[in-house]
């Protein structure tokens, strides 16, 4: 076993209202200035919808992630090392200007020194690429709110089975929800094995995937390997860059710029450690659909005294490990079980988590002419809600319907218990404990394997979590920055092709190589 902490993120969809603040505020802070305009670190979907970039999610075209070969090994989709060279100059898996779309400004001197006249003056959009006159034509977010839906969402790559066939994009018929998106700052990045250069690395302290802009030559590698497409070339440097999880807030003991100015209390940080040992064999799970809990396998129990006296060996900070025993990301994805990963199937063992949303339980219930006090009829509901129980499947667990149903099953048990706690039901218990009646909604917490004071904590944390509840973020240690720039600290992140990890950028993330043994394409020293 050894032990690494990795700052994570869950975000709780039921929350989400696409107001955007998340994506202006990180604009502003990381990529508000020449060469990353059309580039937004973190931007906020509406789904059903081709994305940002257009149809990222269809590896077929794009070859992300990681994929196993006959021999069941773990190997990039953008292919092995020679073919990523012979690309270097004609990448065809990389997304254009118009998958992103053309960021513009406007003509604004036009209504300052327009004469004094009977017409209203325009200011016609020009692009802040070229600064000529342009036509916007696409967005980051064309669906936004349905907007775009009827013309645009039937591309989703998710959208994909005999269940699709039954998806209408009619304002009457259709659904949405939204889908805040950022680096996943994965455990298995596919963006750091494929680097040519070595400049893409994890750090080893918190998790965090970041870009080493002297080292970076950009070869544009990482932007096809990345199956979430989640980094970005500047074009006026030619350098690639990426979500930082605002690590120097991190560093600060403060949430990222997203997290803080979230409107809805959506998201939620906090330490979660990981055994570093167990990454590649979760990562090369035969069956898609194991994949998820392979993950939480790879998750260690802050409270085990075993793991805490592994972690302390390994020089984990003892305040990180009580953020750790704290961290409602933990919580929300190993104790409670009701967050879920962004398509578990790309193989990179993804860090920012989802509790999935969920549709309006009663309607469906009363639709089916069902009793709302008996759990049969409202966990049957749940397979009937307006949001496709496949199309949550597609997004969050390989495919699996039945995990996202179990997951929903229980938010609504969640639901009913505390709809009877607030009206007095048959289900108060008084205290919170474990007493009180048996009535629909601690009937329905039974079936879902909650107890009343589980359900407790799970809604308090869901529900009405102060801030710091839902962020848990140590400050990192000023006394270990020397130990990690020294030159030979051991670097986070290697790669390699073989079996053995030598060679470059083909092989699973191998966690603890000495920097000095980071290699290059050609097997010399990068």
């Amino acid at each position: 076993m050894r032990p690494l902490a990795q700052i994570a993120m869950v975000m709780n969809l039921d929350k989400c209202i696409g107001c955007h603040t998340c994506s202006v505020t990180c604009k502003q802070t990381w990529t508000n200035r020449t060469g990353v305009e059309y580039a937004w670190f973190n931007n906020v979907e509406t789904k059903p919808g081709v994305g940002y970039p257009r149809r990222y999610e269809d590896q077929e075209q794009w070859k992300g992630g990681w994929r196993l070969d006959r021999r069941g090994r773990l190997v990039l989709r953008s292919g092995g090392r020679v073919r990523r060279l012979l690309s270097l100059f004609a990448n065809p898996d990389l997304p254009s200007l118009g998958d992103y779309y053309e960021p513009v400004t406007y003509d604004y001197d036009t209504l300052v020194s327009a004469p004094a006249g009977t017409d209203i003056p325009v200011a016609r959009p020009r692009s802040a690429l070229t600064g000529q006159p342009t036509a916007i034509t696409w967005g980051a977010n064309w669906e936004d709110g349905l907007g775009g839906a009827p013309e645009h969402a039937g591309g989703d790559p998710n959208l994909s089975g005999a269940w699709a066939e039954r998806v209408r994009f009619a304002f009457e018929q259709t659904f949405m929800f939204h889908l805040p998106r950022l680096c996943e700052h994965c455990l298995n990045p596919a963006c750091v094995s494929a680097c040519p250069s070595g400049a893409m690395y994890k750090r080893a302290e918190d998790g965090v995937v970041l870009v080493d802009q002297d080292r970076c030559r950009g070869w544009r590698v990482c932007v096809s390997a990345c199956p979430y497409k989640k980094v970005y070339v500047n074009h006026a440097t030619g350098k690639a860059e990426k979500c930082t999880f605002c690590f120097p807030r991190l560093e600060a003991g403060q949430p990222t710029v997203c997290a803080e100015t979230c409107v809805g209390r959506l998201r939620y940080l906090g330490v979660v450690l990981y055994d570093a040992d167990r990454v590649g064999a979760a990562a090369a799970t035969p069956d898609e659909r194991d994949l998820l809990d392979a993950q939480r396998g790879v998750f260690l129990d802050p409270h085990d005294p075993d793991v805490l006296a592994a972690a302390r060996a390994s020089g984990i900070p003892e305040d990180w490990l009580d953020a750790a025993r704290r961290s409602p990301v933990h919580a929300l994805i190993s104790t409670y079980r009701v967050a879920l990963p962004l398509h578990p199937e790309y193989r990179t063992l993804p860090m920012v988590w989802y509790v999935p949303p969920l549709s309006p339980v009663l309607d469906a219930v009363d639709e089916a002419g069902g009793d709302a006090d008996d759990p049969d009829h409202v966990f049957a509901a749940v397979t009937r809600l307006r949001i496709p129980l496949d199309y949550l499947a597609s997004l969050f667990t390989a495919g699996d319907a039945d995990v996202v149903a179990g997951t929903l099953m229980k938010l609504t048990a969640l639901r009913s218990y505390m709809r009877e706690r607030t009206l007095g039901g048959a289900g108060d218990g008084g205290d919170g404990g474990d007493g009180g009646g048996d009535g629909g909604g601690e009937a329905a917490l039974k079936a879902a394997g909650l107890t009343p004071r589980e359900a407790e904590d799970l809604h308090r944390l869901l529900a009405v979590a102060k801030y710091q509840d839902r962020y848990v973020v140590p400050a990192a240690h000023r006394e270990d920055a020397a130990a990690r720039t020294a030159p030979d600290a051991r670097c986070p992140v290697g790669t390699g092709d073989g079996p053995d990890g030598g060679g470059s950028g083909g092989g699973p993330v191998l966690l603890g190589m000495p920097r000095a043994r980071r290699r290059g394409p050609s097997g010399g020293a990068a």
